[in-house]
This record gives C-alpha cells, sequence and structure tokens, in this order.
C-alpha cells in the first residue's frame, strides 16, 4: 500500500544518517515531508565520530528525490529552545506536523570513557527525546503519532552495571530504559487526546555506532584492536535469530507502521525489532 502516510509532516532527530536517515526516506516515499535535525558534531566522551553537516544535506537530497519536501537544521537535542524554534520552523513551512520520531542517540562505549560519558548518555538518548516530544507537543493534532527510539539494550538485564561498558555504556542502557517507562507513561496521558505513544526498540543495527572501534572493542575484549570480520560471529551470538545485525530499513518499516493510520489504536508499544535477542530473558507472561 503506498502512501500511507501521504500528505503527513514528521519530525525526525539525528535524521542526518543511520537509522533517522532511513526513518526519513522511508516516510518520504510513504507522502510524509520531513523536518530533520541533527547535531552535526562530535561529542568528546563519545569516541566515534558522529554526523556531518554534509550528511544532513545527503539525507535531503535524498528525501526530495522521493518527491517530497524537507526542512534541515543543525540543532542540539539537549538543547530545547533550538530545537524548538527548529519545529517552529517546519510547521510554518510545511503546514503542519503529524508524527514525531525522537531517534538521535549517541553510545559512548568504552572503560577509557570519562564519568561524564554517562551524563552525556543520558542529556542526548533520554533527555534530548523528552525535548523533542516537548517541543513537538503543541503543534500535535488528534491522530499524530510519536515513535521513540529505544534499544533492545535497554530491556536486557546487566547493561548498566557491566564495567567493561563503563560509564558512557551504562548511561546508554539506562537511558533506553527510562524510554520505555516514558512511552508507556505519556501514552496514557495523551490517549484521551488520540495522541499515540510508542518505543521502538531495534538489537544491533548496520549504522556508524555499531561499526565502530568502541562498539568492536566491547563486543570482542579479547583483542587488542578487533576489525569489523572479528565481531561478526560476536553479533550474530547475541540473536536468536543467526544475524549478526538488522538493517535500518528494518527499523524504519516498523516506524512506518507506528507513524501511519494502520496503527490507529496502538499506543503504549514497546516494538521489539531485535532477531529474538530477547526472547533467552523474557517469558509470554502465560501463568505457569
Amino acid at each position: 500500500m503506498a502512501g500511507r502516510v501521504e500528505n503527513k509532516v514528521a519530525f525526525i532527530t539525528g535524521a542526518a544518517r543511520g537509522q533517522g536517515r532511513s526513518h526519513a526516506v522511508r516516510l518520504a516515499q510513504e507522502g510524509a515531508d520531513i523536518i530533520a535535525v541533527d547535531l552535526c558534531a562530535d561529542i568528546e566522551s563519545n569516541h566515534y565520530a558522529l554526523a556531518r553537516e554534509s550528511d544532513l544535506a545527503e539525507t535531503a537530497r535524498l528525501v526530495e528525490k522521493a518527491g517530497r519536501r524537507i526542512l534541515t537544521r543543525t540543532v542540539d537535542v539537549r538543547d530545547r529552545g533550538p530545537l524548538a524554534a527548529a519545529v517552529e520552523e517546519g510547521v510554518a513551512e510545511l503546514g503542519r506536523l503529524d508524527i514525531v520520531v525522537a531517534n538521535a542517540g549517541i553510545a559512548p562505549l568504552g572503560g577509557d570513557v570519562e564519568p561524564v560519558g554517562f551524563l552525556d548518555a543520558v542529556a542526548v538518548n533520554l533527555v534530548g527525546v523528552i525535548n523533542t516530544v516537548e517541543a513537538a507537543y503543541p503543534h500535535l493534532g488528534t491522530g499524530a503519532s510519536i515513535v521513540c527510539t529505544g534499544s533492545a539494550a535497554g530491556l536486557m538485564h546487566g547493561g548498566a552495571d557491566n564495567p567493561q561498558n563503563g560509564p558512557g555504556g551504562s548511561g546508554y542502557s539506562h537511558s533506553k530504559r527510562g524510554i520505555a517507562r516514558f512511552v508507556h507513561d505519556l501514552a496514557l496521558q495523551l490517549a484521551p487526546r488520540f495522541i499515540r505513544v510508542n518505543a521502538v526498540h531495534p538489537t544491533n543495527c548496520d549504522t556508524d555506532m555499531l561499526q565502530s572501534a568502541p562498539m568492536y572493542r566491547v563486543f570482542r575484549p579479547d583483542l587488542a584492536d578487533p576489525r569489523r570480520e572479528d565481531v561478526e560471529e560476536a553479533f550474530r551470538s547475541l540473536q536468536a535469530m543467526p544475524v549478526p545485525f538488522v538493517e535500518p530499513s528494518d527499523i524504519s518499516n516498523a516506524v512506518l507502521f507506528l507513524a501511519s493510520d494502520e496503527s490507529r489504536y496502538v499506543t503504549g508499544l514497546q516494538l521489539k525489532v531485535d532477531a529474538g535477542a530477547l526472547l533467552a530473558m523474557s517469558t509470554s507472561g502465560a501463568p505457569a
């Protein structure tokens, strides 16, 4: 079915590359115009390079290639004022706001990360999500959809207290757990207004965050300088389905469902796109 979000407007954070770019392009292919923001700079505690303005420009090119309009802004999700201003500009130019995809995130992994890495991860991944929703909320009406990017890591036991992951890894797990709770509780508050709030929780996803030296060292601490080929078996061991990772498009398809009217009565959902990564540590909920 084409045009599943026809003539809607989506606000997406972390849109310059990775999952954010994939979401922007997928929603555009289905008829949405896009407000796209990204920091386009590095964060010191995060030991892999983040997106650049050229990446955000490429997202714009791909959205326009799909025949849709896009407004891009370089914005830090930790800074609520400029974030709200970007939304205001986008709504003024594109006419409305229907979909929010609070996606921006970092993973400052490693035992060499200073304790500020915990604060940076929480500030971007959790406070940034809250700032995004708060900036968008005044522009949302009946039928709007908010989708927040969590992580399978946030639903696993032991992520926040693993010393191998360092303070930033602990902050990552803490923030993603917080997103799950935030989504659940906010969904209850916004349901009377028919505004839906859901989370998508990916497992390993083939983005620059996963394909980075800090992540490789977490999965292969036995090697001094592990490379991509060294970690694929370790990546694969995390999922019940024997794949090393899912693709950004797999997450985008879930986001599209939650953004569209097909999910008009779906709210408070913790949608795992995890290739079965969490099956071994969860139950069906059936009585014993």
